[in-house]
């Protein structure tokens, strides 16, 4: 046995012994849930009768989750990715008694608080002020607590001069904001949340991720399901990564965020430093950086150009155009790819190299990870995945580009 694996062996015994330390907030055993989905459309006794005749139920079962089970403690900012139709929303409402499981059992520690479809219960015809009652009511608080917070939430929501407008007339951000700022007034031990930290614009999302980082710091339990690694890197201790209805894999949240970014590709990243894909095509990774006007950066502002430079070694020939730098958004996006197709190849002898890729900005706000890829044309795999993450603090001209107009390729100086 190695000494990396004998390493890696005793951290995962440090890591089991802590957790058994640990109380368990919330269990998850053996849950599974299924859907019946229909596929004939009974619009008469006559087909009704043929479909009981013919044993035809009429319906097929999608099964959504298969078999999950796994533990989050107090204290935990435990994060759940998947791509859609994986089941993730599904778990969320079966953890907060929205759905029941078909099997399986879910147990929790203290009051669970779930931030799920924000805003169900509105009345569009009533005020905002009407519905901050309404809803408090749902939530479980009286009139005269509501009178004592109702300040709080109208500041928190930034909506003072739109509180006796009918809800109707409000965009759908306004209504988030609204809904969100008299939830999070629900005090509870355990918080559910379903992409929350998306809320608003950029002004309010900060207000929400202090809001997250103050319950972090008070030991609160959360839970948050999210296409953003960004916010698994950033806020999360344990992460899992669900494909199909099954867990595919749970622990760390870099290697969850990485695990995820791949599955995109199709390929799977190795425990090793550098792939054998990488070893196969001779080409290794030494570094990589982004730079503003020559300063390195993981905050660019909106409309600021910046340069990736990427330093690599490889021992045998390789076109300059195999390797693929993947800029990818915090749902797993890809935002664009590099070289753009207007580059020329160029013949990479061997020896170290840096290539440096000059980006004419056009992102939109949030957050974004670099992943170098080798793609010849027949074989394509990940060489290392989020080996670079940056934030847009601000919007560009356009929302998300399917390429870079132009982007200049400057490969060792020339």
């Amino acid at each position: 046995m190695s000494m990396t694996s004998i390493s890696r062996s005793a951290k995962n015994s440090e890591d089991l012994q802590k957790d058994s330390d640990r109380k368990i907030a919330l269990r998850v055993r053996d849950v599974s849930k299924s859907f019946k989905l229909p596929v004939d459309r009974a619009n008469s006794l006559k087909v009704s009768l043929l479909n009981l005749l013919h044993e035809r139920t009429g319906y097929r079962i999608q099964q959504v989750l298969k078999d999950i089970s796994f533990d989050v403690y107090e204290g935990d900012f435990f994060g759940i990715v998947g791509k859609n139709g994986s089941g993730k929303s599904t778990l969320l409402k079966i953890i907060s008694q929205i759905y029941a499981p078909d099997s399986g059992t879910v147990s929790e520690t203290g009051k669970l608080v779930p931030f799920i479809e924000l805003g169900v219960g509105f009345n569009p015809e009533l005020t905002g002020r009407e519905n901050v009652y309404l809803n408090g009511a749902m939530l479980g608080f009286t009139n005269e607590e509501i009178d004592a917070m109702y300040d709080d939430i109208v500041e928190f929501a930034e909506l003072q001069d739109f509180m006796e407008q009918k809800l109707k007339n409000y965009s759908s951000g306004m209504q988030v904001r609204l809904a969100f700022s008299v939830a999070i007034k629900s005090q509870g031990d355990i918080l559910v949340l379903d992409e929350v930290l998306a809320v608003g614009d950029e002004a309010f999302q900060k207000k929400c991720q202090d809001y997250f980082f103050e319950a972090k710091r008070n030991k609160k339990t959360i839970i948050l399901v999210t296409h953003s690694m960004g916010d698994v890197r950033r806020y999360c201790n344990r992460a899992m990564f669900i494909q199909d209805g099954k867990i595919a894999k749970i622990g760390d949240p870099e290697k969850i965020a990485d695990a995820y970014s791949n599955s995109f590709l199709g390929t799977s990243k190795s425990d090793n430093e550098h792939p054998e894909g990488a070893k196969e095509s001779s080409l290794i990774l030494d570094g990589i950086k982004l730079t503003v006007n020559g300063a390195e950066q993981q905050y660019i502002e909106k409309y600021e150009d910046f340069d990736i430079a990427v330093n690599i070694h490889n021992t045998e020939p390789v076109e300059s155009t195999a390797l693929r730098v993947d800029v990818v958004d915090g749902r797993g996006w890809l935002a664009f790819s590099l070289p753009d197709r207007d580059s020329k190849p160029h013949v990479l002898q061997p020896g170290s190299h840096t290539i440096v890729y000059s980006v004419k900005n056009t992102l939109a706000f949030g957050d974004f990870h670099v992943d170098i890829v080798f793609d010849n044309g027949t074989k394509r795999f990940v060489i290392k995945a989020a080996a670079y993450q940056f934030h847009m603090r601000g919007y560009a001209v356009s929302a998300m580009p399917l390429m870079i107009p132009h982007t200049e390729v400057t490969i060792d100086g020339n």
